[in-house]
């Protein structure tokens, strides 16, 4: 009650301050500001020679001055990555204009309309913004859309689970589970899920890379916390092409030592004057970068958007839709000798943790009881399965006495599966029999069927983590009004959005040989049929049988203001009030005695105790949440091309599913208190210089995060509740000199885990899987007629992390490199070969386990990058 109040008061002091009168004189000059192709740019920043005025184009290029004396003035507009334009413009009342900007190619195109107020080039916000092209998607060879994200700096992307299911941090801000709690990730700007972290059903899983992005934008901090909901750490756009330059392209890409076929097309043009389309998308198929000795990647997307522009703005409407299916990996088994502070991180002599993964095409059939008590069947193929359709719109006008409304909404039909098989123990097949009270295991299928496993054979306990996406359907509108009073940008927004979670766990338990070709299955005696020996997870106390229905329904306020001091000093601030109604059942696991499930007419061994979910006890889910956000930072330019930048922020981030089927949600379906919305305080300071041939930034950065979680432990599921500090450097540069190019990052961070309420024992620790410094770079070289061609080489590296909270196993820092070379045939025809990991490093990013036992070979469990895998790519853009 009280936040609400605090809300409404600011807000009313806001208004009132916003009111002040404002004197306009008698000229004004509307332009758009588009590059030498023809596409329109926003950020671009616009002044008028000798004065104090000016501003920056908006989403569509558009550009508005008031308030000038009839006659000529130089407009002088500036975009990073293009040279600097001065252009000489007769006012004579209302007066409209078009300016031109030609790339430079000695200058980073890094400009951001992503979580800020009003579109800025870099050198001029108050906040940490990155933009990566499509050609530095290209040079860094990414195998998976995560991977992307590890150009960005302060950017942790664990990309090592396949096409989706990233673990993703930003600035020590922690992943304490999975997924990426804190951080949003959109698709031109509305979020693809409204909370980032779902189990099993991250929103990664729903977006795909391809040609249709013109680049991918992102904020790190900031005013993020203000501008989306549940997304203080921050927010990555992917931003997609419009069409209103004619031109488009096709790209076949071909796996050389590894199984992968992918074409990708886009073509995009104007239909008639102010009307324009872009449509594309991509069809893959192949085993993938791992050893599943199955088709495991097969699917694909199409997009399209098609925009009319109007005299005072223009409506776009757009349209997705995914159907794919892509395996997803989870720890495989690894070798690991040594000391915990000093270990030796090898494959086994079956099962190369590079190349290799616990899938198998004798593991595709997998029998359990639905959520309503059905017989189910589910394919292990399937992997992360979105099928996924949206469809949504933008409308951006001006309305009169310069104020402008905006206003995008969508609607995303999610749904789909998640399987992939986890082994929760590794142990000899010999330990296996004497647990499951036989002589010996035998081959359930395979070449050895029925024969007896040696009993020194290392022998997984595989988990299927079976999941089924009822729906996930949910649908955001975003509405922006806006007004500019001399030196003042006001913006009043209403944000509104309602998610689905409705998901089923039907998981079963097998016996698998540790094997990366194809490992059979195995029995234990009359435990098991077909290598399953339970119809849920006795191991872990049959936790993981449960469906929840639950919807969201989200209401968030905001108010922004932007104030130009000088033409050297602007502040801005902006606030936000989340509030929402979470309204659901949800039921966890029941044993049912001598269940047939199999429909066979005898009761096998599997189906003694049969786990399903108890729907004739559901619990409700019945609480409301509000939480405050705000942000305020200001920039100063200490020179034409040098800038000194601060901000403090404090946003929230609501808990979804993670707060079920615990202490957290009390018999009545109402949520412990102050455990419904998790916290970030974030403080920044930063340094920003563009010279002729270079560009540095730096960031200083301290954060502090309250956090509800689970996560899995050894013997089933644990709770979190924590509070992280951590404080770091970001530096990020780049350099041109003649042919030569040169860009990258270093990310430093000191964290600390400062409060556990469940298990002090680790507060002063460093949270799991945090580096001291990450880091990545991109050198490029042009060569041969007109620079037509190019060669270079991209490193992604990190220094060594600890495998858990207990701070007692390494995981080793590692550097992997990925050449490239690309080659223009002819004109419009490019030939590229991308390797990835070209040295084969192993590079460990997760593990189970915290500790060894010390100078003796210990089986582990862990995900490691991928191995070498080389590309080559045809593409013809006309």
């Amino acid at each position: 009650m009280k936040s609400k109040l605090l809300f409404k008061k600011v807000a009313f002091l806001f208004l009132c301050f916003c009111s002040l009168p404002i004197f306009a004189q008698s000229g004004t000059i509307e332009g758009v500001v588009k590059d030498n192709a023809g596409n329109t740019l926003p950020g671009v920043n616009i002044v008028v020679e000798g004065t104090s005025k000016g501003t920056s184009s908006d989403m569509d290029g558009v550009f508005q001055l008031s308030g000038l004396e009839n006659g000529n003035v130089t407009l002088v507009a500036s975009y990073i990555g293009y040279k600097t334009r001065k252009q000489v413009v007769n006012v004579n009342g209302a007066t409209k204009t078009e300016l031109i900007l030609v790339e430079d190619a000695t200058q980073l195109d890094d400009v951001v309309v992503t979580g800020v107020i009003n579109p800025r080039s870099k050198l001029q916000s108050s906040v940490s913004i990155s933009s990566v092209s499509t050609t530095q998607i290209e040079q860094a060879a990414p195998r998976a859309t995560a991977e992307i994200f590890r150009s960005i700096p302060g950017i942790k992307s664990e990309s090592t689970g396949g096409e989706g299911n990233a673990n993703i941090t930003i600035r020590g801000i922690p992943v304490a589970s999975g997924g990426a709690k804190f951080l949003q990730i959109h698709e031109d700007g509305l979020p693809v899920m409204q909370f980032g972290d779902v189990a099993f059903g991250n929103a990664d899983i729903f977006v795909r890379a391809d040609q249709t992005i013109s680049r991918v934008e992102a904020i790190r901090g900031g005013s993020a916390s203000t501008l989306a909901s549940n997304s203080p750490a921050g927010i990555i756009n992917f931003i997609s092409k419009n069409g209103k330059t004619e031109g488009g392209s096709l790209m076949q890409s071909f796996g050389v030592d590894f199984d992968n076929y992918r074409t990708d097309f886009e073509y995009g043009s104007p239909i008639s004057n102010g009307l324009f389309f872009h449509v594309g998308g991509f069809y893959r198929q192949g085993e993938g970068p791992r050893n599943a000795g199955y088709t495991a990647n097969v699917g694909g997307q199409i997009k399209a958007n098609m925009t009319k522009e109007f005299e005072k703005g223009h409506v776009r409407l757009y349209f997705k839709h995914l159907n794919d299916r892509a395996i997803g990996y989870l720890p495989m088994p690894v070798k690991v000798s040594g000391t915990n502070s000093n270990p030796n991180w090898s494959s086994l002599p079956n099962f190369d943790i590079l190349s290799d993964t616990q899938h198998s095409a004798l593991f595709l059939d997998n029998l359990t009881v639905g959520q309503d008590g059905q017989r189910r069947r589910s394919n292990m193929a399937d992997g992360m399965r979105p099928i996924a359709t949206s469809f949504g719109g933008e409308l951006s006008f001006d309305i009169g006495n310069g104020w402008k409304i905006e206003d995008r909404f969508r609607q995303n039909f999610h749904r789909g599966r998640f399987v992939s098989p986890f082994p929760a123990q590794v142990q000899t097949a010999a330990d296996f029999a004497t647990e499951f009270g036989v002589p010996n295991l035998t081959y359930a299928n395979g070449a050895q069927v029925g024969n007896s496993v040696n009993g020194n054979d290392l022998v997984m306990r595989i988990h299927t983590f079976d999941t089924e996406i009822n729906n996930f359907n949910n649908f955001t509108n975003d509405l922006k009004l806006s007004k500019k009073f001399g030196d003042f940008d006001l913006t009043l927004g209403y944000y509104k959005a309602y998610q689905t979670l409705s998901m089923s766990w039907l998981w079963n338990s097998y016996l698998m040989e540790v094997k990366g070709d194809n490992a059979a299955l195995l029995n234990a005696g009359s435990n098991s049929v077909n290598g399953l020996y339970a119809y849920g997870v006795p191991f872990w106390g049959n936790c993981c049988t449960r469906n929840y229905d639950t919807n969201y329904d989200i209401t968030a306020p905001y108010i922004a203001g932007q104030y130009k001091f000088s033409d050297k000093f602007n502040v801005d601030v902006s606030l936000r009030f989340d509030s929402g109604k979470v309204r659901g059942t949800y039921a966890g696991a029941v044993q049912s005695t001598d269940l047939d499930v199999n429909d066979n007419g005898t009761i096998e061994g599997p189906e003694a105790s049969v786990s399903v979910v108890d729907n004739a006890n559901r619990l409700p889910v019945n609480y409301d949440f509000d939480y405050v956000s705000y942000s305020v930072g200001g920039n100063y330019m200490l020179a034409e091309n040098q800038s000194l930048f601060a901000r403090y922020s404090r946003g929230g981030r609501a808990n979804a599913d993670r707060l079920l089927f615990g202490a957290n949600i009390l018999p009545s379906g109402a949520a412990v208190s102050g455990l419904s919305a998790d916290m970030v305080d974030q403080a920044e300071i930063g340094y920003k210089r563009r010279g002729t041939n270079h560009t540095f930034y730096a960031t200083g950065f301290y954060a502090l995060t309250s956090e509800q979680n689970w996560d899995f432990a050894p013997t089933g599921i644990r709770q979190i509740q924590r509070e992280y500090t951590a404080y770091g450097l970001e530096l990020e540069g780049s350099y041109t000199v003649n042919k030569f190019n040169f860009n990258g990052s270093i990310t430093w961070t000191k964290a600390e885990i400062s409060k556990d309420v469940i298990n002090p024992a680790v507060e002063g620790n460093t949270p799991r899987r945090q580096a001291d410094f990450i880091y990545n770079a991109i050198a490029a070289y042009k060569f041969g007629a007109d620079g037509k061609h190019n060669v270079g080489v991209s490193l992604i590296g990190t220094t060594k992390s600890f495998a858990q909270d207990n701070n007692e196993l390494i995981m080793p820092g590692y550097v992997y490199f990925n050449p490239f070379v690309n080659i223009e045939l002819t004109k419009g025809l490019m030939a590229s070969l991308n390797v990835n990991n070209v040295f084969n490093t192993i590079g460990i990013t997760e593990v189970e386990e915290g500790s060894i036992v010390e100078n003796t070979d210990n089986i582990l469990r862990a995900r490691s990058i991928n191995g070498r895998t080389t590309s080559l790519t045809l593409s013809y853009r006309f």
